[in-house]
C-alpha cells in the first residue's frame, strides 16, 4: 500500500535541470519533504514544504538552486533541481507528515516513497 510514488528522475549533465514529482495516494500528509542518499552516504535533508506552501526549508547545500513547491489540488509535491552538480547524484526520496513542523530528520516522517534515481554527469 504505496502512498507516495516519485518520478521524474534521470541522467543529465552538470548544469542542468531535472523536476522531480512526488504523488500521493489514500491519504493526505501537511508537510512534504525530499531527501535524498548516495552509496555508502547516510540519507540527508533536501528541502520541505508546509500545508499551505509559503513556508519552505532548504539544506544549504541546495538552497538557490533547488524549488520544493506543491500542488494541493493534485496531491502533489515537487522539487525543481537546477545548475546540478555530480554531488547531486543519489536517490531522492519523497516523504511525508501528518504534523505541521519541518524536521530535517528522517525518522521524524510517517511515509515514504520508492525513490528515484538522480544521476549527474561531469
Amino acid at each position: 500500500q504505496v502512498q507516495l510514488v516519485e518520478s521524474g528522475g534521470g541522467l543529465v549533465q552538470a548544469g542542468g535541470s531535472l523536476r522531480l514529482s512526488c504523488a500521493a495516494s489514500l491519504r493526505s500528509f501537511s508537510v512534504y519533504a525530499w531527501f535524498r542518499q548516495a552509496p555508502g552516504k547516510e540519507r540527508e535533508f533536501v528541502a520541505a514544504i508546509s500545508g499551505s506552501g509559503r513556508t519552505t526549508d532548504y539544506a544549504n547545500s541546495v538552497k538557490g538552486r533547488f524549488t520544493i513547491s506543491r500542488d494541493n489540488a493534485k496531491n502533489t509535491v515537487y522539487l525543481q533541481m537546477n545548475s546540478l552538480k555530480p554531488e547531486d547524484t543519489a536517490v531522492y526520496y519523497c516523504a511525508g507528515r501528518t504534523s505541521f513542523s519541518l524536521p530535517t530528520i528522517p525518522r521524524e516522517y510517517d511515509s515514504w516513497g520508492q525513490g528515484t534515481q538522480v544521476t549527474v554527469s561531469s
